[in-house]
């Protein structure tokens, strides 16, 4: 008998911030392919060419659905910074508003896409609603000491949500 995977959820709230890094843009079956994987990895190797980081141990992964057909999306690997001075060849500079966010932590052992089922429940459950401003639908924060290509990784889940 399969062990029921709880993920313990609450709501919190995070200024308005900017992030410099990586931009991906491609499918879901491409996501699932690998495609993040790869741009994480080159980050984990850029870092040092961003300035003003202010968090060098945390990666975040930041999720636009903004492409019509639902198929693809777009998916940033970006450091938060104090401030954009300037940007690296190849990199972008992100704004992400004051947001609230439903977070949960998925574990090593658990299944990914049990987690996402859950905080999505909790959020239904709690009575919040999906707040998916300028087409963020979610981010996820990595330690940046783990694998990209970690078949188990660990990460915070973090939804914006509206009451």
């Amino acid at each position: 008998m399969a062990v029921e995977q709880t993920n313990e959820a609450k709501v919190m709230s995070k200024k308005a911030f900017h992030a410099v890094g990586l931009k991906w843009e491609g499918t879901f079956v491409e996501a699932g392919a690998g495609g993040i994987r790869k741009i994480q990895e080159q980050m984990h190797k850029r870092i040092e060419e961003v300035s003003n980081v202010l968090n060098p141990e945390t990666l975040l992964g930041l999720s636009y659905h903004t492409q019509p057909n639902g198929k693809g999306f777009t998916h940033y690997a970006v450091v938060e910074v104090e401030s954009v001075e300037s940007i690296p060849e190849g990199m972008i500079s992100i704004s992400v508003p004051t947001l609230t966010y439903a977070t949960c932590e998925h574990k090593t052992g658990q299944s990914i896409e049990q987690s996402y089922n859950n905080i999505y429940t909790w959020i239904e459950k709690e009575g919040l609603k999906e707040n998916n401003v300028d087409d963020l639908t979610h981010f996820e924060k990595y330690p940046m000491s783990q694998d990209p290509y970690n078949k188990d990784p660990e990460f915070t889940i973090m939804i914006p949500v509206i009451k």
